[in-house]
């Protein structure tokens, strides 16, 4: 059951389907001030999983801690990063603008637009695998739909 580098794939991958479709999760390297507490008064802000990807990669790496470093990590994306785990796939989108990360009052605009506008989506392909298909540039990182309902 066990390989050089922890459960098999397809094991990994059927337990982390299982447990995180339908949710949400934020990879970071930790968080700087009060951003954790302000994602905690957000609606709906506690209900996302939160995984550091400092403490990666573990010797018998969890379901979610084998997605991150063996999928998410090698897309190089600014962290932190949202994951929505959805049933064909997981739609990321980096929670950066230039060096610093968004109040976390603009997830729930990321969210609206998220369909359409993401910098990642990780397509479930097979038992193991994922195809990763690019979204936007990693620079573009506005929510649009916020500035569109602001008028600007």
């Amino acid at each position: 059951m066990f390989g050089i580098f922890g459960p098999r794939p397809a094991r990994q991958m059927h337990r982390f389907r299982a447990r995180y479709t339908g949710h949400s999760v934020i990879v970071h390297q930790g968080f700087a001030g009060d951003w954790l507490e302000e994602l905690l008064k957000q609606p709906g802000g506690g209900a996302h999983f939160r995984i550091d990807s400092r403490r990666l990669p573990g010797p018998r790496p969890t379901p979610v801690e084998w997605l991150v470093q063996t999928h998410v990590l090698p897309l190089e994306l600014p962290q932190p990063l949202f994951l929505d785990v959805r049933e064909d796939a997981i739609l990321a989108r980096h929670l950066t603008r230039g060096k610093h990360t968004v109040h976390p009052s603009e997830i729930a605009w990321f969210l609206e637009e998220l369909d359409a506008r993401h910098h990642a989506r990780l397509k479930f392909a097979g038992d193991a695998g994922i195809r990763a298909e690019a979204g936007l540039p990693v620079h573009d990182n506005e929510a649009l739909s916020m500035l569109e309902q602001l008028g600007l």
